[in-house]
């Protein structure tokens, strides 16, 4: 695929994503915002290289080429090998949904999850949400917000562009000012929590990963689960066991920081000063 032709070959991909049944042409050029022409080229190109299929709907889809290069990437990864168990105790703790996110460049990113709710009502997000997390509205952006400069933060928060595919809650910030005031209560506590922001009937609780040698915020991990069950009561009962899962996962925070650099080949971008 020609240079140019790169970045609107990645966003079709990333738009097929958490779509199994695949999607029509004309939806998919107009969702990454091409031409029908473009988009086609674009496809026809990804399923020669055998990363997409024409489906006999004559949707597109994902092929299973794309979940092995994940699985193969995982499979040598570290990260989660020391990451895994310590989520899962946690989630088997606080019996709701306990995910790892991880700063990459001005992108904060859910990379790793355990579900601790075996049965009954529990939370289970749309795989279409995507892997890159919003910041104003869930507790893991404002965990990882606090850990910045204000400017900083309010600019990271400026420039994130809403992914209008999936409703948000009716407790979401509109403003600025409302952000930063959540951002000082999260850093004040130590944790963010909210409720029916990110998702209506979904309340969540978030504390920072830092390096413990420069201090410097590397990613946070979360607690998510339907808000009957996740008040304010039961988050303050969770915090302890989230604080101590948040510098479990901070003491090897510096093996995290030295492998993800070394993958990305930039020493910056998973680095940002308190």
């Amino acid at each position: 695929m020609a240079t140019g032709m790169l970045s609107r070959g990645l966003a079709v991909l990333q738009r097929l994503v958490g779509a199994p049944d695949g999607l029509p042409l004309s939806r998919i050029a107009e969702e990454v915002d091409l031409p029908k022409s473009a988009a086609h080229r674009i496809l026809t190109t990804l399923t020669e290289e055998g990363f997409v299929q024409q489906m006999e709907s004559g949707n597109y889809a994902l092929t299973l080429r794309i979940a092995s290069l994940g699985l193969r990437h995982l499979a040598s990864s570290t990260v989660f090998e020391l990451a895994l168990p310590v989520l899962s105790k946690l989630a088997n703790e606080s019996g709701q949904l306990v995910r790892l996110g991880l700063v990459d460049g001005e992108q904060l990113l859910w990379v790793a999850k355990s579900q601790g709710a075996k049965a009954g009502l529990r939370y289970e997000p749309d795989p279409d949400h995507g892997s890159e997390i919003p910041f104003a509205s869930t507790a893991s952006g404002l965990a990882w917000l606090s850990c910045l400069q204000d400017e900083q933060a309010l600019r990271l928060v400026a420039r994130q562009e809403p992914d209008d595919r999936h409703p948000i809650g009716q407790n979401v910030p509109k403003t600025l000012v409302e952000v930063q005031s959540r951002i000082h209560e999260a850093r004040k506590r130590g944790w963010a929590r909210v409720h029916n922001s990110f998702e209506d009937g979904i309340s969540a609780m978030a504390a920072p990963l830092s390096n413990p040698d420069t201090g410097k915020a590397l990613g946070v991990v979360s607690i998510a689960g339907p808000s009957l069950q996740l008040t304010d009561d039961r988050m303050e009962e969770l915090a302890p066991a989230l604080m101590a899962t948040a510098a479990e996962l901070s003491g090897i925070s510096g093996s995290l920081s030295t492998e993800l650099q070394s993958r990305n080949g930039r020493a910056s971008s998973l680095s940002f000063s308190r």
